[in-house]
């Protein structure tokens, strides 16, 4: 089969929509959580006058080496994670439905950019990297609309960081789209694929 790996992977992540995304390209792993504390590192970066996709990246790789040192070669590990960017302001994963609404009444009528980041790593070191940036509009709204939409999405858009997961109900909050739809939800499948191949972990 062209998604048959010939080495072990690993996504360190509990991430669906990453899951999703390598089971719909046909790819066997194995999910493991990488738990950091991400608003530490995220104000440590901040204070050191990091921009969002350097921050984006070591998250990244943060996750990444929470999890290769585990994994003997010939295994790959891919961790991913992703910041979204308004004004200047960087959001992180909203606590309860309340404060999501709150980040959605900024973000309504506005630009923000999601810029991701993914690292491979083998042997216990990072051996690859790739930092992607999407842009989107979100359409205006009032209050009612917004409680309306969260009231119709339910509790699952509390583990996005922009509240919302665009494969569902919340492409209905946009009004412009620019970006690799797979790097909005959360893992670029095309540049993973291509360090899998050039990995020998998938044919060339």
């Amino acid at each position: 089969m062209i998604s048959e790996l010939k080495r072990p992977l690993v996504l360190a992540s509990q991430s669906a929509s990453r899951a999703a995304i390598l089971k719909a390209a046909g790819l066997s792993f194995t999910a493991i959580p990488a738990r950091i504390d991400e608003t530490a590192l995220i104000e440590s970066l901040q204070a050191e006058g990091a921009k969002p996709r350097d921050i984006a990246d070591a998250l990244a790789e943060t996750k990444t080496l929470k999890i290769a040192p585990s994994v003997p070669m010939p295994g790959l590990v891919i961790g991913a994670d992703q910041l979204l960017v308004c004004e200047g302001r960087i959001f992180e994963k909203p606590q309860d439905r309340a404060e999501a609404a709150r980040h959605l009444m900024f973000l309504q009528g506005k630009t923000h950019e999601l810029v991701g980041g993914v690292c491979g790593a083998a042997g216990g070191a990072v051996i690859w990297r790739h930092v992607s940036v999407a842009r989107l509009t979100m359409r205006q709204m009032d209050e009612a609309a917004i409680e309306d939409y969260l009231t119709a999405a339910g509790e699952g858009v509390l583990a996005s960081v922009g509240c919302y997961h665009l494969e569902g109900l919340g492409v209905h909050l946009m009004s412009r789209i620019d970006g690799d739809y797979y790097s909005i939800l959360g893992l670029p499948i095309l540049p993973v694929l291509d360090f899998l191949r050039t990995q020998g972990a998938l044919a060339p």
